[in-house]
C-alpha cells in the first residue's frame, strides 16, 4: 500500500514529488494532520498548552536517560519518560491541589535542566541538536508506517473517550456526577498526548512541536461557532499549513517544521483579525 501511494504522489506535476524523501515527508504530514488537529483542539479546549510544552521539553531528559542506558536510538527512552512525566503531573495535581501551571512549570524546568546537564557532559550536546529543530525530510518508510499505526491507535482511543473528555473539559464535577471516571480519562488523554508528542518530536523538533500542536487549534477556536466546526477548522488549518509548509520548505531550503509553524502563526493572526467580537 505504501508503494502504491508513493507512486501516486510521484505522478503529481511537481519537481518535488519525484523525490522519495518528499514523498515520505508528505505521507508523514498526512498522518500528523488528524493527530495534531484532534489532540491540539482538546489541548486548547482544556487549557493544557503548558502541559504539552512540558512533554516536549521532557524529551531532552528522555534522550539523556537513553544515553546513560546505552540505547542506540533514544525513541523508546523518550516515550517511557514522557509517559512517566504525564502521570507524575496528573498525580501531583490530583494529590496536592496546587495550581496546574505551577506544577507543570516546576516539572518542565527540572526535566529540561536535568536533560541538558546530562547531555552536555563532556561537550556531547551537539550530537543531539537535531532533536531541537527536527528533520521531517529524514523520515523513513518504516517510520511513516509506524506513524500510521499511532494515528489508528489514537483514533480508536478518541472514539472511546471523546465525549467523556468533552464533558470533563466543560465541568469536572458534572463529569463525576454522570459516572465518568475522571482520573482515568485524564490519564488516558495525558498518556496519548505524551506518546504522540514524543514520537513525532524527532521530525518536528523540541523547540516548535508545541507551537504546531497549539496554533492551528487556537486559530480554529477564533472562528468556530461550535465543537463540530472547531474540529473541522482545526483539521483544515493543520492540513493547509502542513502541506504548504512542506512544499515551501523545499523551495526555500528551510527547516520544514519551522516553516509549517510560521504558516500556523500567520493563520492564527488572520483568524484573530476576522473573528467576531466577543468570541
Amino acid at each position: 500500500m505504501y508503494d502504491t501511494i508513493s507512486s501516486l504522489i510521484s505522478l503529481l506535476p511537481f519537481s518535488w514529488a519525484q523525490y522519495s524523501f518528499m514523498q515520505n515527508a508528505l505521507l508523514a504530514i498526512l498522518a500528523v494532520i488528524p493527530l495534531f488537529s484532534l489532540l491540539g483542539a482538546m489541548v486548547v479546549n482544556n487549557q493544557m498548552a503548558f502541559f504539552s510544552d512540558t512533554l516536549g521539553h521532557s524529551a531532552l531528559t528522555g534522550i539523556a536517560l537513553g544515553v546513560i542506558a546505552g540505547v542506540q536510538t533514544p525513541t523508546w527512552s523518550m516515550l517511557i519518560f514522557a509517559v512517566i512525566i504525564a502521570m507524575v503531573v496528573t498525580f501531583i495535581k490530583e494529590r496536592t491541589g496546587s495550581s496546574a501551571d505551577t506544577i507543570i512549570g516546576v516539572v518542565s524546568a527540572t526535566a529540561v535542566a536535568l536533560g541538558i546537564v546530562i547531555l552536555s557532559k563532556g561537550g556531547g550536546f551537539a550530537r543531539y541538536s537535531r532533536y531541537l529543530v527536527g528533520d521531517l525530510l529524514s523520515i523513513s518508510p518504516q517510520e511513516v508506517t509506524a506513524l500510521g499505526l499511532v494515528l489508528l491507535a489514537v483514533l480508536v482511543l478518541w472514539y472511546m473517550i471523546f465525549n467523556k473528555l468533552l464533558v470533563l473539559s466543560i465541568n469536572p464535577s458534572l463529569a463525576g456526577s454522570r459516572g465518568i471516571k475522571v482520573k482515568l480519562v485524564e490519564t488516558c488523554f495525558a498518556i496519548s498526548l505524551a506518546l504522540v508528542v514524543t514520537f513525532t518530536i524527532q521530525w518536528i523538533g523540541i523547540l516548535i512541536i508545541n507551537a504546531l500542536l497549539i496554533l492551528p487549534a487556537a486559530a480554529a477556536r477564533n472562528i468556530a461557532a461550535g465543537m463540530r466546526s472547531y474540529h473541522l477548522y482545526a483539521f483544515f488549518i493543520t492540513a493547509v499549513c502542513g502541506i504548504c509548509g512542506l512544499i515551501l520548505s523545499y523551495y526555500w531550503d528551510t527547516a520544514t517544521g519551522a516553516t509549517i509553524v510560521l504558516l500556523a502563526a500567520i493563520s492564527y493572526v488572520i483568524t484573530l483579525i476576522i473573528r467576531q467580537p466577543g468570541r
